[in-house]
């Protein structure tokens, strides 16, 4: 091709590209959109915790069956986010997003009108199935609709806040409703989140299929959708039941081999759900690491710390959530400044460690709680600096996990991320919750267990257990994350990414 024919297919591309863009104005309320639809998936993570005591007496189901409210949304969330990922980018985007969430919006009105512990758990497991749908479809549209270096930095900083203080926000949410309404209005709530996502989503996106001369990969789906259900299966019966049995290590193998075979397979598929080269590139692998050590850690920050200000402290659910307030206000303001400031002009290999070993250093500090503890002065500060640690990582490692990403492989590595999230959240809370179980055992062995004295030290070493456990994850992450990242600023940082088709 000649020098003049280069330049003029250059100018052809240009122009399309800059067309097919959409405007700086539509991006922001694109990215109000996303934001609350992704608010939605996230906060529904959390926010049935608190309502769990009143739906229990409500319904009438029994203590060994009240996990399944919140692993039933879990199971089909993450079995299903890879297959949903591709399904947005082989089907479009924008209908994906637009189903997933009139989906979860009508899955929500169905849990909230339960009248039976099995209409609830289906109502849950299928907010999962939706929410499947949604979440990468969300995420793949910022990441196509924000192209320019700057604006992507300060989109990712919004979309990572709200993965990271979402979930507090969940619990802050869920204490008011049912405090001041009923624990139904949990769900009933996302109603409001979904009508503001439908009308904005069908106004303001359009669609395009990057991917769409590709075909599903069927068998990739199946093992990848069965071996992720089977491996979180498998670590919430670690909660219900010991680590010997069947039912928690039988899955993780029979998970773990499933996942196996669909590496193998992935690398023989024509058209592979999860191309390799979406995993193999070094600092993208980093990332995903990263959100799913971040997801692991959190929840010994979000579950037993609940626990303590609500059975030791004495606060009210409403209470509980306005405590997490201070750490949600330091995530949000170190996400911006990380995406913005830091990584652009460090680079990830010295801001995404130092920022997991901040927060490590905010629980180990958190361990320090006792019975006769006051939350301004042994909670607040170490919640602040688990904020800021917090901050500094999952907006970054967000952006970094689908930057430079293809178009066509947009949805796909945009549900890797939630799944890594999800995948990890599961894992911390089975080996969080057990091990924290193991210690309170430890400790009353010897002693009077009928003595209320006792038995509250007993809850304070289970919940430091677990508070020791979640800095040692953020501690490996800080090594994961110095070792895999490569030195110097990215490149998405340093130039503006190439436009691509909404």
């Amino acid at each position: 091709m000649s020098q003049t024919e280069t330049l003029s297919e250059g100018a052809r591309k240009g122009t399309r590209d800059t067309a097919g863009a959409p405007s700086s104005a539509k991006r922001w309320w694109i990215l109000s959109i996303i934001a609350i639809a992704q608010l939605m998936v996230v906060l529904d993570a959390t926010i049935v915790n608190i309502a769990l005591p009143s739906a229990q007496a409500d319904l009438g189901f029994s203590d060994g069956n009240r996990q399944w409210i919140v692993t039933a949304y879990a199971l089909a969330f993450a079995s299903l986010l890879l297959l949903g990922g591709r399904l947005a980018d082989l089907f479009g985007r924008k209908p994906t997003f637009l189903i997933g969430v009139a989906g979860f919006a009508g899955a929500s009105v169905l849990g909230g009108a339960a009248n039976s512990f099995g209409m609830l758990v289906t109502a849950r497991a299928l907010q999962g199935v939706f929410a499947a749908l949604l979440a990468p479809a969300a995420l793949s549209l910022l990441n196509t609709t924000f192209t320019d270096a700057k604006e992507r930095a300060k989109a990712f900083s919004v979309y990572g806040a709200i993965a990271g203080a979402g979930g507090a926000l969940g619990l802050l949410l869920g204490g008011v409703l049912t405090d001041a309404l009923d624990w139904r209005w949990t769900l009933y709530v996302n109603i409001i989140f979904a009508v503001v996502a439908l009308v904005g989503g069908w106004m303001l996106l359009s669609n395009h299929r990057d991917a769409a001369s590709s075909k599903l990969d069927l068998p990739g789906a199946l093992l990848v959708s069965s071996g992720l259900f089977a491996v979180v299966y498998g670590f919430s019966n670690a909660e219900t039941h010991d680590w010997s049995s069947p039912q928690t290590w039988g899955f993780l193998i029979a998970g773990g081999l499933l996942l196996t075979v669909f590496a193998w397979w992935q690398t023989r598929a024509a058209h592979p759900l999860l191309p390799m080269r979406v995993l193999l590139d070094r600092s993208r692998g980093a990332s995903f690491l990263a959100v799913l050590v971040t997801g692991a850690g959190m929840f010994g920050v979000f579950l037993f710390l609940t626990y303590y200000l609500q059975l030791n402290l004495g606060f009210s659910p409403t209470k509980t959530g306005v405590a997490f307030l201070p750490m949600m206000a330091a995530l949000m303001v170190m996400a911006q400044v990380s995406t913005t400031k830091l990584v652009p002009r460090i680079g990830p290999k010295v801001v995404i460690p130092a920022g997991f070993a901040i927060a490590a250093v905010g629980m180990a500090w958190l361990t320090g709680i006792g019975l006769d503890s006051s939350y301004s002065t042994d909670v607040l500060p170490q919640l602040l600096l688990i904020g800021v640690g917090l901050g500094i990582v999952m907006p970054p490692a967000m952006a970094l996990a689908t930057s430079g990403i293809a178009p066509e492989d947009a949805g796909v590595a945009s549900a890797t991320v939630n799944a890594m999230q999800q995948i990890g959240g599961s894992i911390g809370t089975a080996l969080l919750n057990t091990l924290a179980a193991s210690a309170a055992t430890s400790y009353l062995s010897g002693k009077d267990a009928t003595n209320k004295l006792v038995q509250a030290q007993s809850t304070i070493e289970s919940y430091t257990t677990a508070f020791w456990w979640s800095a040692g994850f953020f501690a490996v992450g800080t090594v994961i994350a110095f070792l895999l990242y490569r030195r110097g600023v990215p490149e998405q940082d340093a130039e503006a990414a190439p436009v691509v088709h909404m």
